[in-house]
């Protein structure tokens, strides 16, 4: 894990008029793990992406040695010890309105430093939270992303295309102060609230209205979004006692609205209830027992997430 003071010293050093491979050299030696992207893009260069990030200096040259103007991209999490909040700028979308917002809420303080995007947005760094894993999310809506395990970022001073012009990651600014670690979790129930169920006044009644209310809200998620929302509402049902046929039933229209296929919500709601019961034998049409539905204020008690596979060496 690098150190706030020793990865933004690298980055000062590296983001000047250096070329893009002798930056990559500073900042692996000072630690901090690093992979190619594309000249001018964000897609990664190696066979296995972010999980390909190294620290030993010959393969970072051999890499840059076979493309000089490869952007540098950084593993966020435990890898690299800090995570990142994307703020973007997309037509209607302004997510400093959601950054403002969440820091006025106390959830967003405690940045290490600020960097300015291409497309006029913000990255703010924070270290990850030593021995917890927080996992990658998108708050389309609010215009913010979180870069954690799981996830990458791009670093100065790499540059890429944006309607037509190329522009730069620069540092914008330093905090001299304490920093603190980031409640990801909290931050996006705060700018995503998700459903919550209501008072029940019949059970049959209120499992319809809950399976309604995760339809709608499955079928507003964006891209990036989709798939990760539907398993997360499949989750919520299964663990509810509603069978697999009744929850694809219910989700299948509004996940299809998201831009979903059949084929790819199919597999995601039976992967949800399989994630939800992992005791049970997996079947094509898995289904759970009736008799003892969880109480409704445990429906949004939790948020299974798939762990990214093994890799295997570098393409």
């Amino acid at each position: 894990m690098v150190s706030p003071d020793v990865f933004y010293g690298a980055l000062t050093r590296a983001s000047g008029r250096w070329p893009l491979s002798a930056a990559a050299r500073e900042l692996v030696r000072s630690g901090v793990p690093v992979f190619p992207c594309v000249p001018g893009g964000k897609r990664p260069l190696t066979e296995h992406g972010f999980h390909d990030a190294a620290t030993d200096p010959d393969q970072v040259e051999a890499w840059w040695g076979q493309h000089p103007g490869a952007n540098i991209g950084v593993p966020t999490g435990a890898p690299s010890g800090f995570v990142a909040v994307d703020v973007d700028v997309h037509g209607p979308v302004d997510g400093f309105r959601g950054f403002s917002r969440a820091s006025r809420a106390g959830l967003a303080e405690g940045w290490q430093f600020l960097v300015t995007t291409p497309s006029g947005g913000m990255h703010a760094y924070y270290p990850a939270t030593p021995g917890q894993e927080q996992r990658s999310w998108q708050a389309a809506r609010a215009g913010i992303d979180f870069r954690g395990d799981g996830g990458y970022i791009l670093v100065p001073p790499s540059e890429v295309s944006t309607t037509g012009a190329v522009a730069g990651y620069r540092l914008q600014r330093f905090n001299a102060g304490a920093s603190s670690v980031l409640d990801s979790d909290r931050l996006r129930d705060f700018l995503d609230p998700r459903p919550a169920p209501r008072p029940p006044e019949n059970p049959g009644l209120q499992r319809q209205a809950d399976m309604s209310r995760l339809a709608v809200w499955v079928a507003a998620r964006g891209e990036g979004e989709r798939n990760r929302g539907l398993f997360w509402a499949a989750c919520r049902l299964a663990e509810n006692g509603v069978p697999a046929s009744d929850a694809l039933d219910g989700l299948s229209a509004a996940a299809s609205d998201a831009g979903l296929g059949e084929r790819e919500i199919t597999a995601t709601v039976h992967s949800a209830y399989r994630a939800a019961h992992p005791t049970r034998e997996d079947s094509a049409s898995p289904t759970v027992r009736d008799s003892s539905p969880a109480a409704p204020d445990d429906w949004f008690a939790r948020d299974p997430v798939s762990r990214p596979s093994s890799v295997r060496g570098l393409g």
